[in-house]
This record gives C-alpha cells, sequence and structure tokens, in this order.
C-alpha cells in the first residue's frame, strides 16, 4: 500500500516554507568585523554578559553563525577585540577632552572647557561610557581590571596636568621667593593628587547622571557652577 501523502501542517511536508537564515552580503572583513563587535557591545549593554553568545551577536547582526566565526575564531576572541577596541576608543576619546596646557593658567576655564566636551562625548557614544560608568553586575573581573587600571591612568594625567598649572602659578615673575602671606592662592596649599581623585570621582558622578537622567542637570547649569567655585578657589593667573 502507498504512503499516505504527507500533510501540509507536516515538518516534512515539501510545500511548507523554509526559515531561511540570515543572508550577510559580501562585506571587506574589517568592515564585517566592527559590525559584529557593535553587535556584541549592543548584546552587553542591553542584556549583561552573561547572555551574550554567538548566536546572540548573530541575531543582533542579522547574519548568520558562519559569518560570525567567519570574522572570529571563537566568542573569547570576539569578546577580546571588543574591549581592546572600546578600551582604546574610551581613552583616546577621555583624552580629547582636555584642553590644550596653554588653558591651565584658567584653571576654571579649563576645567569648564573639559566638561563641555566630557558632555558631547558621552552624548556620541553612550553605550561605551555605560559599561565603564555603569558597569553591570556581572561583568567579568579581566574588564573591571582593565577598566580600573585606565581610570587611574587618566587620574595620573589629571595629576600631571595639575601639578603643571601649580608650577607655573608658584613661579614669581622677579625670580624672589614667594610669600604665602602676601598670597594666600600659591600653589604649595594645593594637593595635586587629593584634586585628581576629587575632580575624576566627581566628573563619573555627573557622567552617570548624564547616562541615567539626562533632564537632571544640564551642561551649562554644571560649567557656571565649576566657573564659580574654581574661580574663586583658584584664581587664573596672567
Amino acid at each position: 500500500m502507498p504512503a499516505p501523502p504527507s500533510s501540509p501542517s507536516s515538518p516534512s511536508s515539501p510545500d511548507r516554507p523554509r526559515k531561511r537564515r540570515p543572508y550577510a552580503p559580501r562585506v571587506p572583513i574589517e568592515q564585517r568585523r566592527e559590525q559584529l563587535l557593535d553587535a556584541a557591545l549592543a548584546v552587553i549593554v542591553s542584556d549583561g554578559y552573561d547572555r551574550v553568545s554567538i548566536d546572540a551577536i548573530a541575531k543582533r547582526a542579522d547574519v548568520a553563525r558562519s559569518v560570525v566565526y567567519g570574522a572570529y575564531e571563537n566568542l573569547d576572541a570576539l569578546l577580546t577585540a571588543l574591549l581592546d577596541r572600546q578600551e582604546a576608543r574610551a581613552f583616546e576619546r577621555l583624552l580629547a577632552t582636555i584642553p590644550s596646557a596653554e588653558a591651565l593658567r584658567d584653571p576654571a576655564g579649563f576645567a569648564s572647557e573639559a566638561l563641555r566636551r566630557m558632555s558631547a562625548m558621552l552624548h556620541e557614544d553612550p553605550d561605551t561610557w555605560r559599561l565603564i560608568l555603569l558597569p553591570p553586575g556581572n561583568m567579568p573581573t579581566a574588564v573591571r581590571d582593565r577598566i580600573e587600571a585606565d581610570r587611574e591612568r587618566f587620574r595620573l594625567r589629571v595629576e600631571q596636568w595639575i601639578s603643571l598649572a601649580l608650577t607655573d602659578r608658584s613661579i614669581p615673575k622677579d625670580d624672589s621667593r614667594p610669600d604665602p602671606q602676601r598670597d594666600p592662592h600659591l600653589a604649595p596649599q594645593l594637593d595635586p593628587q587629593v584634586l585628581a581623585h576629587a575632580l575624576v570621582a566627581c566628573a563619573e558622578h555627573f557622567g552617570r547622571l548624564a547616562l541615567t537622567d539626562p533632564g537632571r542637570f544640564d551642561a551649562s547649569r554644571l560649567v557656571g557652577q565649576v566657573q564659580l567655585v574654581l574661580g574663586v578657589i583658584w584664581p587664573p593667573t596672567h
């Protein structure tokens, strides 16, 4: 007796449309890798590190798993590349927010301009800074260690800038010794290391607020307060 014809609803039915795998147009390998890194970053930001996988990345990028494996050997290689890219990108952009050394003669103006640039930086690339300023609880230890190392590296840069400003302020134009009793604002009263920690911590606090509650403090309001406070405790030199 011949076998009954397959039901249209049967998985083996030739009439049942098969689910097609995502089609990925051919693009240069470097462009594909950037696309996959962007997809991995989006997965981590929205779902956390526990949910990142080759499948999740392929789905977010709308490509097949084979496309991901064609660009990266495995998940570890992809995530290492992502961490390297984001670390370099974040530190480069952070340094770009700092005005030139000449601006240190006006500390309030220097800090205000840096604040304006940092505000724009957060607006342009919020996902990168969410991972740094609002790290998920399941962030791997290796990632946390690298973020903290970069944080300390930036604090040291800030400390160096403050030291330069204080050194310039403490050298009298007539080569005579400074007299703290005549000038209460002389540099030796300020501690670069303490100030660097305080300024970086303050910047990170308002950075987190900018990401979680962007309407609470606008940049112009913060800039005004920075100019007022630093202008009083650390007036510009001429």
